[in-house]
């Protein structure tokens, strides 16, 4: 089992930045492919980044492609979303999740099997 606690939420301008953290406990995290995922006000929990196991393999949302990166330091049980260039559109709850997956690296909400309780984002215009 793995709990995990996001941090770094914040209220920020357009065009500001802000860096996500996810602390992880419980079963080592190099077990998991690590994914940031959103979910803004009446909307569906939508996946935003993902890193594998190694962290040699990155995949994130077209949205966000250029402006966020995730990243993983397994020795300090870390998961990093650096987000850049903030849009009002990315205003949302912000969750950690966890996938005991192989392979390509899953984007579905269903493959995802621990979350953290979530952090706000409020990008204000």
């Amino acid at each position: 089992q793995v709990q995990l606690v996001e941090s770094g939420g914040g209220l920020v301008q357009a065009g500001g930045s802000l860096r996500l953290s996810c602390v992880t406990s419980g079963r080592a995290l190099s077990s998991y492919v690590m994914g940031w995922f959103r979910q803004a006000p009446g909307k569906e929990r939508e996946f935003v980044a993902a890193i594998s196991r190694r962290g040699d393999s990155k995949y994130d949302t077209d949205s966000v492609k250029g402006r966020f990166t995730i990243s993983r330091d397994d020795a300090k049980k870390m998961v990093y979303l650096q987000m850049n260039s903030l849009k009002p559109e990315d205003t949302a709850v912000y969750y950690c999740a966890t996938a005991a997956a192989l392979g390509v690296i899953p984007t579905s909400r269903g493959r995802y099997d621990y979350w953290g309780q979530g952090t706000q984002v409020t990008v204000t215009s």
